[in-house]
This record gives structure tokens, sequence and C-alpha cells, in this order.
């Protein structure tokens, strides 16, 4: 059985347009995240301790960019999508990246790992950009027999001068 379609493999390559934070990185983000993640580095925090550091100033944790989109002041509330679908799994049908969704006949979605590469360390007033795409689909058969369908999504975070700061390569398999 083969489950992905021409029209799926036509969206390999296909990139979402830019999406921009809604605000830039603040002392106060910072600190709330890296409290929330437990991060004992006081270059995240303590502008003494990251003034005498190679960064020479407060940067945030490598993988911050990846949690730097934020739903903006006023903006609609993601649980809002429960109401219409109690069901659903959160993900929005895959809404967050900006990518065209895939219509794949699966109910379960897995998290595959992702890998990632460090660029640069955003700063505080840094205004993050995120683009997404679509570099593989891979149709296998699960052990025990089912067809399954691991899409790999590559992401790249930008600040406002267009530097990179990292590329993050997603899989998820659908069952």
């Amino acid at each position: 059985m083969t489950v992905i379609t021409d029209e799926m493999r036509a969206l390999i390559g296909v990139e979402s347009e830019p999406r921009t934070a809604a605000l830039p990185l603040s002392e106060e983000m910072l600190r709330r995240f890296v409290h929330g993640v437990m991060e004992p580095d006081p270059v995240h925090w303590d502008p003494e301790a990251a003034a005498a550091s190679k960064y020479g100033e407060v940067v945030a944790t490598p993988l911050f960019p990846m949690h730097s989109m934020r739903r903006p002041p006023g903006g609609p509330d993601p649980f809002d999508d429960f109401r219409e679908n109690p069901d659903g799994d959160g993900t929005q049908a895959g809404r967050q990246n900006g990518l065209p969704p895939l219509n794949l006949p699966f109910k379960r979605v897995l998290n595959g790992g992702t890998e990632a590469e460090f660029f640069r360390l955003a700063r505080i007033g840094d205004v993050i950009t995120v683009r997404s795409k679509y570099v593989d689909l891979t149709e296998r058969e699960s052990r025990s027999g089912n067809p399954m369908v691991i899409v790999r999504v590559r992401t790249t975070y930008t600040n406002q001068d267009g530097e990179v700061l990292t590329v993050t390569t997603s899989s998820v398999i659908y069952r």
C-alpha cells in the first residue's frame, strides 16, 4: 500500500513563508525560559557573568529559538481548536510550521527526534524569524506490518540581521 502521493512528493523542497516572533527577546522572556528549563549557567541571566564570558553579553540558550514563536498579545488561543476537535492532538494539523498539510491517513503522530546545528546564540533585543521546509518523506512498514510515513522538516532560525542562529531537522512519524 502506497500512502505517499505524487502531490505529497511534490512538496519536498517547499518552504514556508517567514514567520517572525511577535516580540523581541527580552531579559524577562529569557529569564522565564532559563528558569523553566532549569539552566544553571549565569551567562543567560547575569550581566556581570555574561560580560566576563566569551560572549561578552547575556545570551539565550542554544535551543531558545525553537521556543521563540509565542502567541502574540491578543492572538488566537490555540486551545480553541479543541472546541471544534476534542480528539485533536494539539498540533493544529501541522500549521505551526507554516507548511501545507500532507493529509496523511493516520491517527498516530510520534516525535522521531530532532537534529540541531548551532551557529550563533540569540541576544537580548533579537527578533527571531523562522522558515521551515519539507526535506524528505519516507514510507516504511512498521514491525506490525502497517504502513507508516516519516516526514523530515528543516527549520532555519535567523535574527533581524539575517544571521543564522540555529537549524533544526525534525522527524515526525505518522502511523
